[in-house]
């Protein structure tokens, strides 16, 4: 739902106008309202979302794809930053706010398999996951609408687009066996664990070694041998690389299989 719970139409047309009254609503007591209703719903846990310039453009439920298993959540889009957080009473109350700044967001449409569809991936420096949206429209609307945020705040800043993201982690359900060593299948003593790097999900022995990666951590963060020994010789493009497109050439599950990482994920492995 967009600008003022009206779904937007398709077209440039259609676009134009409805950035027309972005505009407008930039200082206005409707779109302060608006704002301070999502304030009030994340409570005293959230960041206030109140300053001058900032519009609501929309939002709705997406279901985010983690690391155990597929959530509802509740998204904002705001012509500055996407927020989002996990639905205590839909409307009502949110919790497990996320703020996510848009200049750094780069998206890619995810093609439908099985029952995941209508997807795109949100990728960012600091952390990048997939959403699914109930229906196409719903996806293109939501595209089209973060792309022209990232356009417009791009252009305003003089700032060229983010070509560093961090990896979408691959589902725990989607490897029986290490991506690495292909050989170390897990059980309840074999744990998984995510390199931060390649997203691939791995054996402890494949996974020992820690490093460096700013965009992600203040501390070095575990990441496969593979990875680590990429990023020790300097080839980080090459250890991007292997994992940009990953997410979309690993095996699906469908929606009952995969997971949920926002409540524990900074400190899961």
């Amino acid at each position: 739902m967009f600008i003022n719970g009206k779904t937007a139409h398709h077209g440039k047309k259609a676009m134009g106008y409805l950035w027309k009254m972005v505009d407008r609503l930039a200082n206005s007591e409707a779109n302060t309202r608006r704002i301070s209703i999502v304030e009030n719903c994340f409570g005293a846990a959230g960041q206030p979302l109140t300053i001058p310039g900032r519009v609501l453009i929309g939002e709705g439920v997406l279901t985010k794809l983690c690391r155990k298993k597929p959530k509802a959540r509740q998204f904002f889009l705001f012509n500055d930053i996407l927020v989002y957080g996990n639905i205590v009473i839909q409307k009502k109350k949110y919790n497990k706010q996320h703020i996510i700044p848009l200049e750094n967001v780069t998206i890619d449409s995810i093609q439908d398999e099985g029952d995941l569809r209508n997807g795109w991936l949100i990728k960012t420096p600091t952390k990048s996951f997939a959403v699914y949206a109930a229906t196409a429209t719903e996806k293109s609307e939501w595209m089209n609408h973060i792309n022209k945020c990232v356009s417009d705040l791009l252009s305003k800043s003089g700032k060229t687009p983010s070509n560093e993201h961090a990896a979408v982690w691959v589902p725990d359900s989607e490897a029986t066996v290490c991506m690495r060593c292909q050989k170390a299948k897990f059980t309840p003593v074999n744990r998984r664990h995510h390199c931060r790097k390649c997203g691939f999900v791995v054996c402890g022995p494949c996974s020992e070694k820690r490093f460096l990666l700013p965009s992600q951590s203040s501390k070095p963060v575990r990441i496969c041998d593979f990875c680590y020994d990429l990023l020790s010789t300097g080839e980080m493009t090459a250890c991007q690389s292997t994992r940009s497109d990953s997410y979309s050439q690993s095996p699906k599950s469908s929606l009952n299989d995969v997971s949920d990482d926002d409540d524990d994920e900074d400190s899961s492995d």
